[in-house]
């Protein structure tokens, strides 16, 4: 039987110009300053992904597309998981200049439907705390 597989969707809008904010997710300083501990970031076609969070689960994947200042794309799973394992969802960041600063929208799927109530929980708070972290 196959696992039902869903998607979570969020828009943001941060005070801050498109470049800034791609930093926050290719500069694993600035990564850890709203997600995670600890970040590996190898931001290029078929490089490394992988952020450590405070109770030591570690999120793994890799790069898939990266286009400057415009768009992320990275596989997402976890180290570990027997329902999320590393590779098992896809997670694209585009970004989008408006008035006043960057519209960020983010589509992570390919998600075990056991998976998606938790991610969504996170990605929410995550967000919320990069829209403060992102200023210019």
């Amino acid at each position: 039987m196959a696992v039902e597989q869903k998607t979570i969707e969020k828009v943001v809008t941060i005070s801050a110009r498109p470049e800034t904010v791609f930093g926050y997710f290719t500069d694993p300083v600035k990564y850890v300053r709203w997600k995670g501990k600890r970040a590996n970031l190898d931001p290029r076609p078929g490089g490394v992904f992988e952020v450590e969070f405070d109770k030591g689960e570690i999120a793994r994947g890799e790069f898939v597309e990266v286009r400057r200042n415009q768009r992320v794309v990275f596989t997402w799973g976890w180290v570990g998981s027997g329902t999320c394992p590393p590779g098992t969802s896809r997670v694209e960041v585009d970004l989008a200049p408006v008035a006043g600063g960057t519209r960020l929208r983010l589509v992570h799927s390919g998600l075990p439907e056991a998976e998606v109530q938790d991610h969504a929980k996170g990605w929410e708070q995550f967000l919320s705390r990069l829209v403060e972290v992102a200023r210019d």
